[in-house]
């Protein structure tokens, strides 16, 4: 990797394409909400609607939501298109373990009544989505990978999942998920291995790697997943899809099947967020899954776009530590999508980030002192020797914690985040790795504890260590190399998920978007 990206000079032809650049993830949701105006014409005065092109389940949210809207297709026929693509792919998968078909295309018969009623509809209307098996889901038990839940019935939708259906989304399946989605590898001894679209012989990432796997394969055009040291960016990054991992508290989360409160740093480091093949639709599924529910103290009512930094937008390329051994085609990966945003008019230069293996260790540290107090006993009575493996595995790395050490770690955390809140003053955005090595195998977390270590230390570092800063994170993918995608990270300031994903979209421009090339090889 070059040790500086050179500064430069933009002329008016370069200012231009930052301009569109900078503009280009809005387009989508301005085009949406064109689209999907929150009055919806009679069926009768849509005349020649406009059909995107390709397949039904081909088609992006946004696509979808229009072409529902405006009549080129129904709600009834869109969820056909998706059920039958989760029937031809997802038995090998193993992607979407909970088969919602019955209840989905009831759902669809309801929203093409409610289309030709006219009147108000919801974003997402008729689209179909799917959603991971560690949230509540009305009526059905929360399993999170553990057969042992069995008797922890969800009352009533996660705040999540109301969001999606209030905007007339279709859920077809309950995605799958490791042992108390403890792991980023997904595997459980309920519903078993789940497996790369791209290639088997490689993990699907995890948590969220039963929802990256069926997004990435054309089982809904948009997933829900969840992420507390990478859940959603590492699948992300493993299926060559897009993502946000949003700031802590803009979209709101509670289960009350769960039989306990969740402890402090685990609410503060969680955050909900949707995965898909585009980055608009990853915008227009945050726009949905952010809407207030009181059931949440922490959410947080933050606009979704703020103010506009002034041109050209400075860009830090995050220089990686020493002790982390780049994989040639890693750092390929990144200068190429240093490139992409250079050309789109952003600046990007080559600077250290304020100590992200320090943050790393912080987020480590409190994880794993609060699960010990507040979890491990419970959890180890009724999980796999795997999941014994992968969390002894991780458990040495964080320091004993007694109490006074806990609120200096804790208090860490604050000045941490307040040395990023001030970096992003300068660098708006950060360019940063997802993982700095090819993916790994689908279950080599049970290898060794010292290969958990190196995994989560030595390769996804960049990725564990935003959570601690509560940051938006995104995850864009740039190219395939030997088979396998690989994307990268773009981090910015609090409740600035907007330039995150501005540059994204630049990125995804130049680079495409990866799902293509998976369905043409998976034929």
């Amino acid at each position: 990797m070059t040790k500086k990206t050179a500064v430069k000079k933009i002329s008016g032809k370069t200012a231009a394409a930052r301009k569109g650049a900078a503009n280009t993830t809005r387009k989508a949701s301005k085009q949406a909400k064109k689209a999907l105006s929150t009055k919806a014409a009679p069926a009768k005065a849509a005349s020649q609607p406009r059909r995107p092109k390709g397949q039904i389940w081909q088609w992006s949210a946004v696509d979808t939501a229009a072409a529902i809207r405006s009549g080129a297709v129904s709600a009834v026929e869109a969820v056909e298109s998706h059920l039958e693509r989760m029937r031809a792919v997802n038995p090998k998968l193993n992607a979407v373990v909970v088969d919602l078909s019955e209840e989905a295309l009831a759902a669809a018969h309801a929203a093409d009544k409610q289309r030709a009623k006219g009147g108000a509809l919801g974003l997402l209307l008729g689209v179909p989505v799917t959603v991971k098996e560690n949230v509540d889901y009305e009526g059905r038990p929360n399993f999170n990978g553990v057969p042992a839940n069995k008797n922890l019935i969800a009352p009533s939708d996660s705040p999540v999942v109301r969001n999606l259906k209030k905007a007339g989304a279709i859920v077809i399946g309950l995605t799958n998920t490791p042992e108390f989605s403890f792991r980023g590898f997904t595997d459980n001894p309920l519903h078993g291995l789940t497996l790369n679209p791209w290639d088997p012989d490689i993990t699907c990432g995890g948590s969220s790697g039963g929802a990256g796997a069926a997004v990435a394969a054309g089982i809904g055009t948009i997933a829900h997943g969840n992420d507390i040291g990478g859940s959603l960016r590492w699948p992300a990054h493993c299926n060559g899809v897009a993502t946000i991992k949003p700031t802590q508290g803009r979209i709101p989360a509670f289960n009350q099947s769960a039989t306990a409160e969740r402890p402090m740093l685990a609410h503060l480091m969680s955050a909900q967020g949707p995965l898909a093949r585009h980055v608009g639709d990853v915008r227009l599924a945050l726009e949905v899954m952010s809407q207030r529910d009181p059931r949440d103290p922490w959410w947080v009512p933050a606009p979704l776009v703020g103010p506009k930094p002034k041109g050209p937008i400075k860009v830090a390329l995050a220089k990686i530590p020493e002790d982390m051994d780049v994989d040639p085609q890693v750092a390929a990966a990144l200068r190429q999508a240093a490139d992409h945003l250079e050309r789109a008019g952003y600046r990007v230069i080559e600077v250290a980030v304020p100590d992200v293996s320090g943050v790393w260790q912080t987020w480590c540290d409190i994880i794993t002192n609060e699960t010990v107090v507040m979890q491990e006993a419970g959890m180890l009575k009724v999980t796999s020797e795997d999941f014994h493996k992968a969390w002894n595995g991780m458990k040495p790395k964080a320091n004993v914690l007694d109490l006074k050490a806990w609120m200096q770690a804790t208090a860490a955390r604050n000045g941490h985040i307040r040395a990023w809140q001030l970096f992003f003053e300068e660098y708006p955005v950060v360019l940063a790795p997802t993982t700095v090595k090819p993916t790994p195998g689908p279950r080599e977390d049970t290898v060794s504890a010292e290969r958990v270590r190196e995994i989560f230390w030595g390769e996804i570092r960049f990725i564990s260590a935003i959570n601690v800063l509560g940051l938006p994170g995104a995850v864009v993918p740039v190219t395939v190399h030997g088979g396998q995608p690989i994307g990268v990270q773009l981090i910015a300031g609090r409740y600035r998920e907007d330039l995150a994903l501005d540059a994204a979209a630049a990125i995804e421009k130049r680079a495409g978007v990866l799902a293509h090339q998976l369905w043409e090889q998976m034929g």
